[in-house]
């Protein structure tokens, strides 16, 4: 396998997770947002969209990372990322989806260089953009833990799912944005958790070769 990605981003950061839990090694190919490697032609024939992740697995081009990481869990179910009942593959994928299409989105590359160059928006208005809607993201996510007795040392029971694999990026995400993340317990602490697991270590942005 080869995995196009950048070492900052989130989406490429929780594809790395996936791909460690799920115990595959793959070639890490880097793609520089920062230097715009990603609107190259020759990146471009690999994903016409030019975003990053792209996972690569013979012949089979995957981009999109939800998508990536639902084939990981077809083909490669063991250990798996939901739960076997469909309830608490409810409740993780709902998890999943705050982070990832409610408050990523919102604050990722391309949003947040807009930002700039149309609006003039510096560091401080940035900051003050993203810590927003992190918080209002972190807030729910927090509220959903709390409401959650059964819920164990991690998102949700006592292994790492496909909620932790979304929150972990968006955590990392926060401390980039000056968002103090002991305001939710709960999510600081799942985060300690993940943060002593070799999948998230070596996962980490600033464990990846290209990482500045």
């Amino acid at each position: 396998m080869q995995l196009y990605n950048f070492w900052r981003s989130g989406t490429s950061h929780r594809t790395r997770i996936a791909l460690n839990l799920k115990g595959l090694s793959y070639e890490y190919i880097a793609v520089h947002l920062g230097k715009e490697a990603h609107l190259a032609e020759s990146f471009k024939a690999i994903n016409p969209q030019q975003l990053v992740p792209v996972l690569m697995d013979g012949e089979r081009v995957l981009t999109q990372s939800p998508a990536i990481i639902e084939w990981l869990e077809e083909n490669h179910p063991n250990p798996a990322l939901l739960p076997a009942d469909s309830d608490g593959r409810a409740n993780v994928r709902a998890l999943a989806a705050m982070v990832g299409y409610d408050v990523h989105p919102i604050n990722n590359r391309r949003i947040l260089e807009y930002l700039r160059k149309n609006y003039g928006a510096d560091d401080i208005a940035i900051n003050t953009w993203c810590g927003h809607w992190i918080s209002a993201g972190f807030d729910a996510y927090e509220a959903h833990l709390a409401n959650d007795p059964d819920r164990g040392r991690f998102s949700f029971g006592d292994s790492p799912t496909l909620a932790d694999v979304y929150l972990i990026p968006q955590v990392e995400s926060a401390r980039r944005f000056k968002v103090d993340i002991a305001r939710w317990p709960r999510i600081a602490a799942v985060d300690k958790v993940c943060s002593e697991l070799p999948a998230f270590q070596s996962a980490a942005p600033a464990a990846q070769p290209d990482a500045a």
